[in-house]
């Protein structure tokens, strides 16, 4: 339980707020590159951290990240040209490069030949990069720190494919979940189950395709150099497995990887503002040894729906019962009203973890998972399971599916070839 004051602290991320401060000394990915790309006017509202922003790419290719409204009569710049070196607003012509500089302003110019008024006209603007696929954002102090290189995200020779939903709900129910080994067996197997056959039977389906329920004997948490490993064991296995020995990790402040040598998926539980989280899903799917996987000329994303036709949660894939479970808690979860236990333990770790780094970002201090060195930067790898879930690492199609991979699916296919078969659970040992 947390008081209603550090439920505050800890959900709470506009400017200067604790939480706040915490949030923008890290890079957040705010869209798919391709985003852009697919936009007519190759620009995309952004809300970030509770600050309404404009991202846009010029013709020549450059990203910008400024303030939302021209500084002129406030239009909105989302509805800008884009143009070889900047954003003109479509109101009167004044343009910003990608620094936010006004660097034109039309009618301006000919009545002051000498820019007077342009000179001293800058929105507010925020450094943008492009890795894996995702546009990141900056939006804290300087000196500005190296965006993350987390092994998925620089992986070559592999395939990618973007999920992307907007959910209405904080950050960090979001976030506590990826502490949370325990709804696993009760939210994605035995509910998992129950839906499945409620489906089926609407369907007037014989085969219903349900889980083996796996049942946790032992759970465990461990502090590591990018944040938190999460261990268990199901009965019928033991620490010698991979769920266990080798555990999964949650990078702090806002990330889980799951996956193995086959594939990996970054999860981003990105701020939106407090009652808001853009949760973005990178698969990467790596070749099989000794081949070439197919070159994408740019990596496909996807919109997930979070309702059905009824206005229900859609809750018969995997990660969809997770976002159910986390909006169901309302839009900001009433922490000093539950009543936690045993399977907390990681949830509790995490509170404590990030009451530690807003503490030292308040004494002037880099928090955790904060690079600035390019060499220790190049690749980061945390440890990863070759088995997940009692599942062999032959099983990436079956997750693939559960998580309703599907624009990517040809080339997804074709990289995986001989590294999975049609995947079936371990039985316990």
């Amino acid at each position: 339980m947390l008081t209603q004051e550090a439920n505050r602290r800890a959900t709470e991320v506009g400017p200067g707020t604790p939480m706040g401060n915490l949030m923008r000394r890290y890079w957040h990915p705010i869209a798919a590159s391709a985003e852009l790309d697919d936009e007519p006017l190759r620009t995309k509202s952004v809300r970030l951290l509770g600050e309404d922003l404009t991202l846009f790419r010029t013709q020549r290719g450059g990203l910008g990240l400024v303030e939302k409204h021209c500084a002129h009569r406030r239009a909105d710049l989302a509805y800008g040209i884009a143009e070889d070196d900047g954003l003109r607003c479509q109101y009167h012509g004044w343009k910003y490069s990608t620094t936010g500089q006004c660097i034109e302003a039309p009618f301006e110019d000919t009545m002051h030949p000498d820019g007077a008024l342009k000179s001293t006209v800058k929105l507010t603007a925020y450094p943008v990069q492009e890795l894996g696929g995702l546009i990141f954002a900056y939006l804290g102090p300087e000196p500005v720190p190296l965006v993350p290189r987390w092994s998925p995200l620089v992986a070559e020779n592999a395939v990618r494919d973007i999920a992307i939903s907007v959910l209405p709900c904080n950050w960090l129910q979001c976030q506590e979940n990826s502490l949370d080994p325990v709804h696993v067996e009760w939210l994605h197997n035995h509910y998992g189950n129950y839906v499945r056959r409620l489906k089926a039977h609407e369907n007037r389906q014989d085969n219903v395709g349900v889980r083996n329920v796996q049942n946790h004997r032992k759970i465990g948490f461990d502090l590591f150099e990018y944040g938190i490993i999460k261990r268990r064991v199901f009965a019928g296995f033991t620490e010698e497995d991979d769920d266990w020995k080798i555990g999964h990790p949650i990078l702090f402040p806002n990330i889980l990887l799951v996956g193995s040598e086959v594939s990996a998926t970054l999860q981003f539980r990105v701020p939106v503002d407090d009652t808001h989280t853009l949760h973005i899903s990178n698969y990467t799917f790596n070749a099989r040894p000794g081949t070439q996987a197919p070159r994408q000329a740019r990596v496909p994303y996807r919109h997930v729906p979070l309702y059905d036709e009824r206005n229900r949660y859609i809750v018969d894939l995997t990660f969809n019962q997770d976002y159910s479970v986390w909006m169901s808690q309302g839009p900001i979860a009433r922490r000093d009203l539950e009543r936690l236990g045993e399977s907390d333990k990681g949830v509790a770790m995490f509170r404590l973890l990030l009451e530690r780094e807003m503490a030292a970002v308040a004494r002037g201090e880099d928090p955790m998972n904060v690079f600035r060195d390019p060499e220790t930067n190049e690749c980061l790898e945390p440890p990863l399971e070759q088995t997940k879930f009692g599942h062999t690492e032959r099983s990436a199609r079956y997750f693939a599916a559960e998580a309703g991979v599907s624009s990517a699916v040809a080339e997804i296919e074709q990289t995986l070839g001989t590294w999975v078969t049609q995947a079936e659970p371990v039985r316990a040992r």
